[in-house]
């Protein structure tokens, strides 16, 4: 995007292309890749910490479907039965 900028003639035009096809060169090679990982990895658990008057606000979203594995009311089986009937003829 900023390559036609670039070729342009103005030359003023030209600084300011190439200055920002520079700072989103940066951005995505030091600060997405290096920068922001590493300061993931060093803070841990810290690094995902929610306050809890957001956490009441927010709505709980289940991507991964973890509770699709709780027992509903109509029928509350248990894992255990589950794994019971896991094998072939056997209880």
């Amino acid at each position: 995007m900023f390559s036609g900028v670039v070729l342009m003639s103005d030359t003023m035009v030209q600084s300011m292309g190439f200055g920002l096809a520079v700072a989103v060169a940066f951005d995505v090679f030091v600060v997405r890749m290096c920068l922001i990982p590493a300061l993931l990895y060093l803070l841990g658990d810290k690094a995902w910490w929610l306050p809890k008057r957001l956490d009441r606000v927010l709505p709980d979203v289940d991507i991964e479907g973890d509770n699709l594995h709780r027992p509903h009311p109509a029928n509350p089986h248990t894992d255990a039965d589950d794994r019971q009937l896991t094998k072939a003829g056997e209880r």
